[in-house]
C-alpha cells in the first residue's frame, strides 16, 4: 500500500512515527511530508525519516489562508506524483482538501473540539474523522471513535521507555524534585481568542513554584532575559522523558499537559476562553483525564493554578499516586498504534465494520 502522512506540528511527528515504522516494516511505501513548525523538522532529520516541506507556519489569518494554499498546492504536486492509495493527517486540511480533489480517501485524526475555523476547513472534505471516544462531538457518519488517547499512540510502554540520560544532562537525580513550565505562542489558528499566564506575572509564578524545586520552562517563542535562565537546554527527543521524571507540568501547552499525565506526572493546564471558561472544559479528553483519572487539572487563570500546583507539590505522595492512576489508565485503554495500523492495513472493510458494530 501506498500511504502519504503530511505532519504539520512535533506531535503529529510522534503520533505518526510508529505507525510509519510498522507500515514499513509490512512493506508497505510511505511518503512524508511536513510543515516547518518548531522542532518538527528537527525531530524527522534526528529520527531519519525522509521527507518533502511542504510550508512554514503564518503568523496571522491572512498569511495562515495564504500558507494553506501554498501547501495545499505542494501536496497536490507530491500525490501526483506518488500517487498514494490513502493520505493521513491530524486535523489537517490540506490532507482532507487534496484527497477530496484527487478522489483519494482521507483519514483525519483528532482530539480537539474547540478548533472553530479549521473544522469548516477540514471536515466537510475528509473522507473518515478518527477520534478518541471521549470526544464531546458527533461528526456524523464520517466518524470513528477508538478507546484512547492520541498520546498513547507514542507514551504507551509497548514504544516509550524513560530514559534516564536526560536527568544526567541537567545533573538532576531521580530524587530531585522537577517542574515543568510551558508557555506557547497563541499563534495557531485554533488559539485565537485564548489567553493563559497573564505576560509581566512570569517571574513571581515562577518564584512561587521553585520554592518546591527546579523549574524549566519549555517556550514556543523568546524569553525575556529575566525568563531565559530557566529554559530547558535538552535535544527535542528527550522531553517526554523529562516529563516521566518531573514531579509536576503546568502551563499553556495542551499536549504536554495530556502527555504529562498519561505518563504519571501531576499535569496542570491554564487556558481560557474571552469569556473566562477553562478550555479543559470544552475537551473530552480533558475532562476525561480529570474525572475519571484524576491525572490532569485545568484552570482559567494561573492564582487558581498556583494553588492546586503547591498543592500537589506539597504532598510527599503525589507522584507515586499519579502513577498508580496511570496504571489504571493503560488497564483501561488501547494500543492506538496498533488500531492505526489495522484500520489503515483493512480500510474500507475496517470503516464499513466499525460502522456495522454501532449501528
Amino acid at each position: 500500500m501506498k500511504i502519504l502522512v503530511d505532519i504539520q506540528h512535533p506531535a503529529h511527528f510522534h503520533f505518526f512515527k510508529n505507525f510509519i515504522k510498522a507500515m514499513e516494516n509490512k512493506n508497505n511505501q510511505i511518503k512524508i511530508t511536513a510543515k516547518e513548525k518548531e522542532i518538527t523538522l528537527t525531530l524527522l532529520d534526528y529520527f531519519g525519516f525522509d521527507y518533502d516541506r511542504t510550508g512554514k507556519t503564518r503568523s496571522n489569518l491572512f498569511t495562515k489562508a495564504l500558507g494553506m494554499v501554498e501547501i495545499d498546492l505542494k501536496l497536490l504536486k507530491v500525490v501526483k506524483n506518488f500517487k498514494p492509495e490513502i493520505l493521513l493527517g491530524i486535523h489537517n486540511e490540506s490532507v482532507a482538501q487534496v484527497g477530496f480533489v484527487t478522489n483519494r480517501p482521507s483519514v483525519i485524526f483528532t482530539d480537539t473540539e474547540i478548533v472553530g475555523l479549521g473544522d469548516l476547513v477540514t471536515f466537510p472534505f475528509a473522507t473518515v474523522i478518527c477520534t478518541p471516544t471521549c470526544f464531546r462531538k458527533n461528526l456524523g457518519r464520517k466518524h470513528i471513535r477508538y478507546n484512547g488517547y492520541h498520546e498513547l499512540a507514542y507514551l504507551h510502554p509497548r514504544y516509550f521507555t524513560p530514559d534516564l540520560e536526560v536527568l544526567e544532562m541537567l545533573n538532576l537525580s531521580k530524587n530531585d524534585s522537577i517542574i515543568i513550565l510551558r508557555f506557547i505562542s497563541w499563534r495557531a489558528a485554533h488559539d485565537i481568542g485564548l489567553r493563559g499566564i497573564k505576560r509581566g506575572q512570569e517571574v513571581n509564578f515562577i518564584r512561587s513554584l521553585e520554592r518546591y524545586g527546579q523549574v524549566f520552562i519549555t517556550s514556543e517563542g523568546k524569553l525575556g532575559r529575566e525568563l531565559e535562565k530557566y529554559r530547558l537546554n535538552i535535544p527535542p527527543h528527550k522531553i517526554h522523558s523529562l516529563l516521566y521524571y518531573a514531579s509536576l507540568y503546568i502551563g499553556e501547552g495542551g499536549t504536554m499537559a495530556a502527555e504529562a499525565a498519561i505518563l504519571g506526572t501531576p499535569a496542570i493546564h491554564i487556558e481560557s476562553t474571552s469569556n473566562g471558561v477553562a478550555t479543559g472544559e470544552l475537551t473530552g479528553n480533558f475532562r476525561e483525564l480529570r474525572d475519571k483519572y484524576g491525572l490532569l487539572y485545568f484552570y482559567p487563570d494561573q492564582n487558581q493554578a498556583l494553588e492546586k500546583a503547591i498543592e500537589i507539590l506539597e504532598n510527599d505522595r503525589s507522584k507515586r499516586e499519579w502513577q498508580k492512576k496511570r496504571k489504571k489508565l493503560l488497564k483501561d485503554k488501547i494500543d492506538v498504534t496498533a488500531w492505526i495500523v489495522d484500520f489503515i492495513e483493512r480500510y474500507p472493510e475496517s470503516f464499513y465494520e466499525y460502522k456495522e458494530k454501532n449501528s
